[in-house]
Parts: C-alpha cells; sequence; structure tokens
C-alpha cells in the first residue's frame, strides 16, 4: 500500500482488522463487520480524518470569504457548503473549511491560498477527526464531556469548543430527519488516546466501531 497520508487512528483502527478502502489517499475503515449498521443505530464511532480539510485564519479572512462568495458564519457556528462541505468559524478571525464525500470547496479554498491573499493566512490541519452518532451518543458525551450539549439548539448551527476525556476538541452538533450525529475534531497526538477512550465507552453502552460505508455525511 502506498499511502500518502495517514490518519492519527490508523495504527489503533489497525488491530480491529477491518475492510480498507483509500480516499483522499489515505487509507480509511470502510467497514468492520456485518454489524456496523446496527452499531450506527445504538453508538457509532467512525473515523472520517480522511476527509479533506483546511484552516485560515487573518485580520482580512472574513472579507476574503465574503469576496469568493462564501457566506460566512456567526462566531462559534457553521454552514453547510456545496456537495456536504462545510465552513465553522472558530473565532472573529479563524475558519475551518472540511468537504463532505463528494464536496470540494475546501480543496479549492487550499489552492486559493497559495496565492497569499493580503491579510489571510493558511492553518494547517492535521486533525483526527471523527463522527458519533446513534440513540445513545447523549450517554457517551455526558460521560466524556465537560459541556452539556442537551442545551444547545442545533438549528442555530452551534459550534463548541470543549475538552473530551480531557482533550480539546471542536464540535460540531448536526440534526438530521434520520437523527442526531456530532462531528469531532482534535490534535492528531491524541487520537489513539481519543479513539481507545470513547471506543471502551461506547462498547460497555452496546455501540462501537463504524466504517465510512456505513454513515451518511452530505
Amino acid at each position: 500500500m502506498n499511502a500518502l497520508r495517514k490518519s492519527p487512528f490508523h495504527d489503533v483502527i489497525a488491530t480491529l482488522q477491518p475492510e480498507w478502502g483509500m480516499y483522499n489517499d489515505m487509507p480509511t475503515a470502510l467497514q468492520f463487520d456485518i454489524g456496523d449498521s446496527q452499531r450506527m443505530q445504538l453508538l457509532g464511532i467512525a473515523d472520517v480524518s480522511c476527509l479533506w480539510r483546511c484552516g485560515l485564519k487573518g485580520p482580512h479572512s472574513k472579507a476574503w470569504l465574503e469576496t469568493h462568495g462564501i457566506a460566512v458564519p456567526a462566531v462559534n457556528s457553521w454552514e453547510p457548503l456545496s456537495g456536504g462541505s462545510l465552513i465553522a468559524r472558530l473565532g472573529n478571525s479563524e475558519f475551518l473549511f472540511e468537504d463532505g464525500l463528494d464536496g470540494a470547496t475546501a480543496q479549492h479554498i487550499q489552492a486559493m491560498l497559495t496565492d497569499g491573499p493580503h491579510g489571510v493566512y493558511p492553518v494547517l490541519r492535521q486533525d483526527a477527526a471523527l463522527i458519533l452518532t446513534g440513540a445513545a451518543v447523549q450517554q457517551l458525551l455526558r460521560q466524556t464531556c465537560s459541556f452539556n450539549f442537551m442545551t444547545l439548539d442545533k438549528a442555530n448551527r452551534p459550534l463548541v469548543l470543549t475538552t473530551m476525556v480531557g482533550v480539546p476538541v471542536t464540535v460540531l452538533p448536526v440534526d438530521m430527519p434520520e437523527g442526531e450525529y456530532y462531528r469531532v475534531w482534535c490534535d492528531g497526538t491524541y487520537g489513539e488516546y481519543l479513539w481507545r477512550t470513547l471506543l471502551d465507552i461506547a462498547c460497555e453502552l452496546g455501540g462501537g466501531a463504524v466504517g465510512l460505508n456505513s454513515i451518511s455525511i452530505n
């Protein structure tokens, strides 16, 4: 396997011997076993570090994005973009873009940043990225987070910077007709610890790891 990129969760996921596939030049767990769909309904943890993302910040970043037709969300909130991509505003002048399985906005923004726009600076994003989903996801969050996500109005598309089992994380809750799910980003160096801890708790609650084939993020 000639991988150009590697998920921060790769080594710990490999011990579970999933079916692998390549996505964005990164080996990605597509399916763990035939129980993926059932675990997703109860409490699923999926590695989505393979999704393309980029970051930017700087005093002119908001104006630069608006000049290029990007609708800038309020601070600590997010907006969906075409093709399942999203923009998240982490502060007054810092933004995170992430593509879905089919979108390409983050890749496009990253390419434009190579022109060195005045007052706009690229931010290297090598996050460990997760999706948490299922009927028991709130139980998992209550056991691991210092923030009560039940207080949020998801209609406002909030973005939360908090800690999860002591790890600084950015959490984005999404309310879909088929149920809620949570996108989680953290520094890649914490990835293996975060995965092991969340997976242990998820298994206690009847859930577990699920592959990319079982989740819908567009």
